[in-house]
């Protein structure tokens, strides 16, 4: 029962982390396209403040948006704000994070592999990180570097770079991305919440007082919402990144991470860029392609050996007892009808080893999983060594070669 509630927890957090994310980076989305696309508007709306309007036609309708200078003369009775899709996202996350990587600290957060921290040193040392980062983030939107975009980029991305290895060197390689994906939603949301909200409450108070308010508490929010758009695409990645484990699991994870931050910021310049009326393609197809050579640059290679046929006198001494006798000690805890391990009361995914025949017959993920990206066991719980990995490796590559 308590894994089953655990399980429950596990979905409705995940469930509504993903709806509430959905809205708030829709809103994102919509918000700076419709920034982006405003018209000049006739000069009888320009002598009531219009700034910028759109005509728009969805869902069997047309549309009409327009965006006052400073205000409307009069504040409408109905104002729709836009804070509770991030608030949401954000509590949500924050709930799922606390309970995977924090309830759950010795499977998902710990990895004894790379630091010997109890359970409660390393609940500390995440809350630190992601504080420290939060804080000097904060710091540097008070700079004079934030009035310069491409200087104050490429300094938060090599910030995030020395935070990200720094986290690397503590926790599970899956912990690392969702560390750096918590940091980021935590840096967006305080977006929302010290700058942004502030700023629209103050326009509000202006405007309902009868005064003209001061441009500057609007561009800074403004300034702060193009943040958090171009963070969209790499938070949505992190989301993701769970179900890819060649690329928190490899060597070079947390620089991979970092490398697709900026892509993935790289392609919504794209985007915004577009949106105002300038079409650079060249912007695109070089996220795209530096995407792609990101992803043969971590490709799984075959290695040569350094002698021919090194390695056929390993691959041909191993039977499949001894395969079986490493299936056995690492896999089938979780991996069974009957499952041995606490976390589990079934087989994760469903995905049982059973016997020698079960193995065989998943042995292409098997390898892809133990061997080649190594992220299994989950957390390497059971301490499976680099030998045990690269026997059965060998095993699994004869018996492909059989097949």
């Amino acid at each position: 029962m308590e894994n089953y509630l655990f399980e429950l927890a596990h979905l409705v957090l995940r469930y509504f982390h993903v709806i509430a994310g959905i809205a708030w980076i829709g809103a994102s989305f919509y918000f700076a396209w419709l920034d982006n696309n405003l018209q000049t508007p006739p000069q009888w709306k320009i002598d009531k403040g219009i700034k910028g309007d759109l005509w728009a036609v969805h869902g069997g309708g047309f549309y009409e948006v327009a965006k006052y200078q400073n205000g409307p003369e009069k504040m409408p009775h109905t104002l729709h704000w836009f804070k509770w899709e991030a608030y949401t996202t954000w509590i949500t996350g924050i709930l799922l994070f606390s309970l995977l990587y924090y309830v759950g600290a010795d499977v998902y957060l710990i990895d004894n592999s790379k630091s010997e921290l109890s359970k409660f040193a390393a609940i500390g040392t995440s809350l630190g990180f992601i504080g420290l980062g939060y804080g000097v983030y904060r710091l540097l939107c008070k700079s004079p570097l934030v009035e310069n975009g491409k200087v104050f980029i490429a300094v938060v991305i090599g910030l995030l770079a020395l935070w990200t290895f720094g986290v690397d060197q503590l926790f599970s390689d899956r912990a690392v991305y969702i560390h750096v994906g918590a940091l980021i939603g935590t840096c967006m949301v305080g977006n929302v919440y010290h700058i942004i909200m502030p700023g629209q409450r103050y326009m509000v108070s202006e405007v309902e007082a009868g005064r003209i308010p001061d441009s500057a508490p609007g561009l800074k929010a403004k300034l702060c919402s193009i943040h958090n758009n171009y963070a969209t695409l790499p938070v949505v990645f992190i989301m993701l990144s769970n179900h890819f484990p060649y690329t928190y699991s490899h060597n070079f994870g947390w620089l991979i991470l970092i490398a697709l931050f900026g892509i993935g910021m790289w392609i919504r310049h794209y985007f915004n860029l577009k949106h105002q009326g300038v079409n650079k393609p060249s912007v695109l197809v070089s996220g795209i392609a530096a995407f792609f050579a990101l992803m043969l640059a971590i490709a799984p290679w075959p290695s040569t050996p350094t002698n021919a046929g090194e390695s056929a006198p390993l691959q041909a001494s191993i039977t499949d007892a001894q395969a079986w006798d490493i299936i056995s000690k690492h896999c089938t805890q979780c991996h069974s009808e009957t499952p041995t391990s606490a976390l589990f009361q079934t087989a994760p995914l469903g995905f049982k080893l059973d016997s020698i025949s079960d193995v065989k017959k998943s042995s292409t993920l098997i390898h892809t999983r133990a061997v080649i990206t190594k992220d299994m066991p989950l957390a390497n719980m059971t301490k499976m060594t680099d030998t045990e990995r690269e026997t059965l490796g060998a095993w699994l590559s004869a018996l492909k070669k059989e097949q």
